[in-house]
């Protein structure tokens, strides 16, 4: 199974067009995360779930994963990525980007890839030179996000490539900074999932229903700054005290925002 979470893959009842790629996307996805691919039939996903005693199902839908939940359903889209991108190709700037230091041709390791709009935004600020790699905890998130940055169609080419350009891997953050070498990343950000979300979606709360809640811990920011060769950030809450626990006492963002990215450089 996938983690700790009750998962079945499936597909679509019906949509002739994308048939064949979903049975072969869900055949993939079943093998990749050791879970049953389950023929679809006349089922609804409800009885599937309770069939199989599952969490949770992985569709195979127009040739794309959505991960469905009781709480709802998680599927790729860039969000407001490409408004973001659009602000930095006229200039505009972006707060993430700001505070991250990024420019062309610098390493990024986000440690928190949730549904992966920021980490395209980095893509696209560090460009064909610099790399973005990011770590999702939960195979099941994993599986769904790193599908639609390799496969979903860009809103433009500037966006559409660095969609491409992002590398996922399942895993956690904490063991993957631990086998890190020393300044091997320029940078490394944190955007752990709020204690009380700002809003509230089907999309979100289907993430926030499997997602990693712990918060983050010392240690993992001590190994942050040893792998980060010039800052280290974390995206919060403006008002949170885990900012004060963690140490990082420098802040960036806009004036007006619910929510601030917190600098520690290293």
């Amino acid at each position: 199974m996938a983690g700790s979470i009750r998962a079945i893959v499936t597909t679509v009842r019906r949509g002739q067009r994308y048939t064949e790629v979903n049975r072969a996307l869900a055949a993939h996805t079943a093998k990749a995360l050791g879970i049953p691919n389950v023929p679809r039939g006349n089922d609804s996903l409800e009885e599937l779930r309770a069939a199989y005693n599952a969490d949770a199902v992985l569709v195979a839908r127009r040739g794309l994963l959505t991960l469905v939940t009781a709480e709802g359903e998680l599927f790729f889209h860039p969000g407001m990525a490409h408004l973001r991108i659009k602000n930095l190709l006229l200039g505009h700037g972006d707060h993430l980007v700001t505070a991250l230091g990024l420019t062309a041709g610098m390493h990024v390791l986000d440690c928190t890839l949730g549904t992966g709009a920021d980490a395209i935004v980095e893509s696209f600020a560090v460009g064909e030179a610099g790399t973005v790699t990011a770590l999702e905890s939960n195979p099941l998130i994993a599986a769904v996000i790193a599908d639609g940055l390799a496969h979903a169609t860009g809103d433009n080419y500037e966006m559409h490539a660095a969609m491409r350009r992002v590398i996922v891997h399942n895993t956690d953050a904490l063991a993957f900074l631990q086998a890190a070498a020393d300044d091997s990343y320029d940078v490394v950000y944190f955007d752990p999932m709020f204690r009380r979300p700002l809003h509230e979606s089907a999309g979100m709360n289907a993430l926030r229903s499997i997602a990693d809640m712990r918060a983050l811990t010392e240690e993992t920011i001590v190994e942050a700054r040893r792998v980060a060769r010039r800052r280290v950030v974390m995206k919060e809450r403006r008002e949170s005290a885990e900012f004060e626990r963690l140490g990082f006492t420098r802040f960036m963002g806009g004036k007006y925002s619910r929510i601030a990215y917190a600098v520690m450089d290293c």
